[in-house]
């Protein structure tokens, strides 16, 4: 399983050990092959839809209830690391195979599925909405994407589908066609490796607020301009982003972040008063509400700032997409299987954004963490230990198992 996901790693625009793998370039092109030909060298029927996902199938003996998807992403942003994504994809093939193994072997207690398992290579980072979303919930949310992003997706993956409408058609799915989606992941922070726990049981996903604010001054020389007389957008914009600690410390909850994570000043010279300045601003939370409170008090901060200092303010809220909760079937059955396995657990929410927080809103969802070293992750050294991984897809295929209503082979995986 390492092997795989180093020569996945090394489809990108970095030399090893960073990744780059941007959605739909040549490398993630590539990538999406290696993918591909791993699901077909385990007897999984492949197919990709006009988004550009990719699903892998193992058909069960009932049809009637949906199938179990499990899955993640696997473009990278530019110098991530290895793990990211990828061990939720490359994880749930060993997972499905390790089930497929069992269903040949004469000696012990054989796996039959019931349900139908799939896996899923999903499209995700290159919009601001992650088409597969769109593919499943929002064809009005479409405004949203890049004018003709869409289409542009599908001829670069040989669909062409000759409108947005036509695409969002093409590869919607039904009502009740997913009975559960369960993604394996890093865990993107420190506490399982602190605390010496083997799982992540996931209960909650936190969701982001995007906002964007724009102050704008009248600039001026450094040495000319007196301090009364000026009207700084780089101090208006500095005051906002010691607001917005302020009011996300003010909810008194650790499950409540907010960050600055952009701060464009202009004109940018030295002996020059900033006449422009940008932030964009990430806020999450578990709690809907009171995320939406912090945005709130952020954009309230934002207009008092600007009468003060008599600047001009552009504000918007980018996107505010809603919190949710594991389903409680998934959270037991990654609880038992991890207990099955004889694995230390810790019920945990995820502070990082993943591709489960958007199928939450067509099917119930949950999530397996493994723990990652330092908690680091998007960068170069991002990494967890073979015998983690190992853990994480046992616990994965015995969920599977579980959800899919089949017999499982406990001492077998």
């Amino acid at each position: 399983l390492r092997l795989q996901l180093t020569v996945l790693a090394n489809f990108s625009d970095h030399e090893n050990p960073a990744v780059t793998r941007i959605l739909f370039s040549p490398n993630d092109m590539l990538a999406r092959g290696f993918v591909k030909d791993l699901m077909r060298e385990n007897n999984l029927i492949v197919r990709e839809d006009a988004m550009g996902n990719i699903f892998g199938r193992w058909e069960g003996s009932n049809q009637a209830g949906g199938v179990v998807l499990t899955g993640s992403h696997c473009d990278a942003i530019p110098l991530a690391g290895m793990y990211d994504g990828t061990l939720g994809v490359i994880g749930a093939i060993e997972a499905v195979a390790a089930l497929q193994r069992s269903v040949s072997c004469c000696y012990c207690y054989r796996y039959l599925n019931a349900r139908p398992l799939a896996l899923m290579y999903c499209c995700t980072a290159r919009f601001r909405v992650l088409p597969f979303t769109l593919s499943l919930i929002h064809p009005s949310a479409v405004h949203t994407l890049p004018p003709g992003a869409p289409i542009q997706v599908a001829n670069e993956v040989g669909y062409g589908a000759a409108t947005t409408r036509e695409m969002l058609d093409a590869v919607r799915m039904a009502e009740g066609d997913v009975a559960y989606f369960v993604e394996l992941h890093i865990e993107q922070g420190p506490l399982l490796e602190r605390e010496g726990v083997d799982i992540g049981v996931v209960t909650a996903i936190a969701a982001p607020a995007a906002l964007e604010v724009k102050f704008s001054g009248d600039g001026g020389h450094a040495g000319g301009q007196l301090m009364p007389d000026r009207n700084d957008a780089g101090l208006a914009g500095a005051e906002l982003a010691l607001a917005v600690e302020r009011h996300v410390l003010g909810t008194g909850s650790t499950d409540t972040v907010g960050t600055t994570g952009t701060f464009e000043i202009a004109p940018g010279a030295v002996n020059s008063v900033p006449r422009d300045a940008r932030l964009a601003i990430d806020i999450r939370d578990i709690d809907g509400p009171r995320r939406d409170g912090v945005v709130s008090a952020v954009l309230e901060s934002a207009e008092e700032i600007a009468k003060r200092r008599k600047v001009r303010l552009v504000s918007r809220i980018v996107n505010q997409d809603p919190p949710a909760g594991s389903h409680a079937d998934i959270v037991e059955a990654v609880a038992a299987s991890a207990r099955d396995l004889g694995l230390s657990t810790m019920r945990m929410v995820s502070r990082a954004y993943h591709d489960s927080l958007f199928m939450a809103r067509v099917a119930p969802m949950g999530m397996i963490f493994i723990p990652c070293k330092n908690g680091w992750s998007h960068r170069p050294d991002e990494f967890s230990k073979p015998e983690d991984i190992a853990n994480g897809v046992r616990v994965l295929a015995l969920t599977l198992a579980r959800l899919s209503e089949g017999s499982w082979p406990r001492d077998e995986l």
